[in-house]
C-alpha cells in the first residue's frame, strides 16, 4: 500500500452547507447510543444464557448459537450494510434499521423455545450490520472541526468497546433482578430514543455521486464468505480443527473472498471500493483494528471464564468487575486523544494503544488460583482499556478520513467488519492455544478438583499471554506501516452531499 496507489480526488469543499453541524452534537449524542445499543448486545445475553436455557429447556450445544447468531449475521452484512447506507442515506438507513432491531429484540424476549431465540439474535445482527455504518457516516460530516473531530471518534469508539464491557453489566443486573428476557426488552428503550432522535436531528443525504446500483456478485461472495469464515472458526473453538465443518467452511470462505476482490477489481459499482484499503494510513488503521480484535474478544471471554469459574463471582458481580476496563476505555478513547493527537500523531498513539493493550494482557497471564481481583485484575484490565480505546478511537477515525463522500458508508462498514473478523479468528485460534494449554497441563497427573481449576486457569492465562503478543507484533507493524505526518483529522468535508426526501 503507498500514497501513490491513493487515486482520491481532494476532499470537496463546495456544495451546499450541511444541516447537521448545526446539530452535531446531538447527533453524537443519537448515534452513541446506537452504536453503544448494538455493541451491547454483542455480549448482553452472555451472563443471561444458563436462565435462558432452563427457561426454554435447550441443550447445552445449542448454548452457544444465541450469541454466535448475533455475530454471524453482523459480522457477515456489514459490507452490504455499509453500500446500503451510500445508496439510500444515512437517516434513511439507521431509521429502518434501528425500528428492525427493536422489534426482533421484542421477538427474543418473548421467544417460547430455542429456534424462535436464534432466529430474533439472527434478525437483530442483521439489522445491527445496517445500524453501525449508518451511525458512523454522520461522523463524516457532521463534524468539520478537526479537534471536535477527534472528540467525536472518541466517545463514538468508547461507547462501541465500551458497549461490550457493558453489556456484562447490564446483562448481570437485568439477569439477577428482573428476568434474562428483559436483556432483550431493554433494547426497545434505546432504538426509541435514537429513532426519536433521528427525526429531530438529522436530514438524509446521499452523496451526489453516488454508486448506480448494489453490486450483486460481490454482495453475494462477501457475504457468504465472511459468513463461512466465522462459521468455521467458531466450530472450531473446541480446538479440533480436523474436523469437515471448520476446514470445510473455511476452504469455502477463502474461495469466495478472493472471487470477491476479483469481483471488485472489475465492479463499475463495487461493494468495497479498493481505493478505500490501498491508502496506506487507512489500511494501516484497519489492521490495527483487526489485530486488536483479535484480542479484545478474547479477554472479555475468558476474565468472565476466571471471574465465575475462579473466583466465584455472581453474574452482576462479574458485569461490575469489567467497570475498570470500561472506565480505561473511556480515558483511552476520550480524554487522551485530544490532547496529544496533535502532538505526537497517530503514528505513535495507536502503536502506544496496542503495547499498553500488551501490557494489560501480559500481566493476566500472570493469574494463578490463589490470584485476588484487587491485586491481579483491577490494575491490568484499566490499563488494557486505555489502549483500547486508544485503538479503537483514533483507528476508526483514520480509516474513514478524507474518503469520497459515495464512499463513506463502506469504509464505516469495514471499521467493524475488521473487528468482528478479529474476534471470530481470536476466538478459534487462542481457544485452540488454551485447551492445548489446559491438555498438557493435567497430563501424567492425578486427577483431582484443584488439578482441574488449576488447568482452567492454565488455559486462561495462556490465552491472555498470546493476546498479548499479538498486540505487540501490532504495534510494530502499524508503527512501521503509518506515515509519518498521519493524521486522525479532516482538512474539510468528506465530500459533497444532496439532501434527499
Amino acid at each position: 500500500m503507498s500514497e501513490s496507489a491513493d487515486t482520491e480526488p481532494k476532499v470537496a469543499s463546495e456544495g451546499p452547507p450541511d444541516p447537521h453541524h448545526a446539530n452535531r452534537w446531538k447527533i453524537l449524542a443519537v448515534i452513541g447510543i446506537a452504536q453503544l445499543t448494538i455493541f451491547l448486545d454483542t455480549t448482553v445475553v452472555n451472563i443471561a444464557l444458563p436462565s435462558a436455557q432452563a427457561d426454554l429447556g435447550f441443550g447445552d450445544g445449542d448454548r452457544q448459537w444465541v450469541v454466535t447468531a448475533y455475530a454471524l449475521a453482523f459480522g457477515s452484512l456489514l459490507l452490504l450494510g455499509g453500500r446500503i447506507v451510500d445508496l439510500i442515506g444515512a437517516k434513511r438507513s439507521l431509521m429502518v434499521s434501528i425500528i428492525g432491531f427493536g422489534l426482533m429484540s421484542v421477538l427474543g424476549g418473548a421467544a417460547n423455545g430455542f429456534a424462535m431465540l436464534v432466529t430474533a439474535r439472527a434478525l437483530q445482527g442483521a439489522f445491527a450490520a445496517l445500524v453501525a455504518p449508518a451511525a458512523l457516516s454522520f461522523l463524516l460530516t457532521a463534524f468539520k472541526d478537526p479537534k471536535e473531530r477527534v472528540k467525536a471518534f472518541g466517545v463514538y469508539g468508547a461507547l462501541g468497546s465500551g458497549g461490550l464491557a457493558l453489556g456484562l453489566v447490564l446483562g448481570g443486573a437485568l439477569t439477577d433482578w428482573l428476568d434474562w428476557r428483559w436483556c432483550l426488552y431493554v433494547n426497545v428503550i434505546f432504538t426509541a430514543v435514537v429513532f426519536f432522535g433521528s427525526v429531530v436531528t438529522m436530514h438524509n443525504q446521499r452523496a451526489e455521486h453516488r454508486p448506480e446500483k448494489l453490486d450483486l456478485p460481490g454482495t453475494v461472495t462477501a457475504s457468504l464468505g465472511l459468513f463461512f469464515l466465522a462459521f468455521g472458526l467458531s466450530n472450531a473453538d473446541d480446538g479440533d480443527w480436523g474436523k469437515v465443518d471448520v476446514w470445510g467452511y473455511l476452504l469455502v470462505s477463502v474461495v469466495l473472498l478472493v472471487a470477491f476482490v476479483l469481483f471488485e477489481l472489475r465492479s463499475r459499482n463495487p461493494l468495497l471500493p479498493v481505493r478505500i484499503v490501498l491508502n496506506r494510513n487507512r489500511g494501516s488503521a484497519y489492521l490495527a483494528m483487526f489485530l486488536l480484535g483479535i484480542g479484545l474478544f478474547v479477554q472479555f471471554l475468558f476474565l468472565t471464564y476466571y471471574l465465575q469459574l475462579t473466583l466465584e463471582f455472581s453474574a452482576i458481580e462479574s458485569g461490575l468487575a469489567f467497570l475498570p476496563m470500561i472506565v480505561g476505555i473511556g480515558i483511552g478513547a476520550t480524554t487522551i486523544p485530544p490532547v496529544l493527537e496533535p502532538k505526537l500523531g497517530v503514528r505513535v498513539l495507536i502503536p502506544a494503544g496496542l503495547v499498553l493493550a500488551a501490557v494489560g494482557s501480559f500481566w493476566l497471564s500472570r493469574l494463578t488460583t490463589e490470584s485476588s481481583y484487587a491485586a491481579g485484575i483491577l490494575v491490568p484490565s484499566l490499563i488494557a482499556g486505555v489502549g483500547f480505546g486508544l485503538v479503537v478511537s483514533l483507528g476508526a477515525a483514520v480509516a474513514t478520513v478524507g474518503v469520497q463522500a459515495e464512499d463513506a458508508g463502506a469504509a464505516s462498514a469495514l471499521v467493524n467488519t475488521v473487528q468482528q473478523v478479529g474476534g471470530s479468528i481470536g476466538t478459534a485460534l487462542l481457544s485452540t492455544l488454551a485447551i492445548t494449554a489446559a491438555d498438557s497441563f493435567i497430563e501424567g497427573k492425578t486427577p483431582t478438583p484443584q488439578l482441574a481449576a488449576e488447568a482452567a486457569v492454565e488455559s486462561y492465562t495462556t490465552a491472555f499471554f498470546w493476546g498479548a503478543v499479538v498486540f505487540l507484533v501490532g504495534a510494530v507493524v502499524c508503527g512501521a506501516l503509518f506515515d509519518r505526518d498521519v493524521t486522525a483529522q479532516s482538512d474539510g468535508e468528506v465530500g459533497a452531499a444532496v439532501p434527499s426526501v
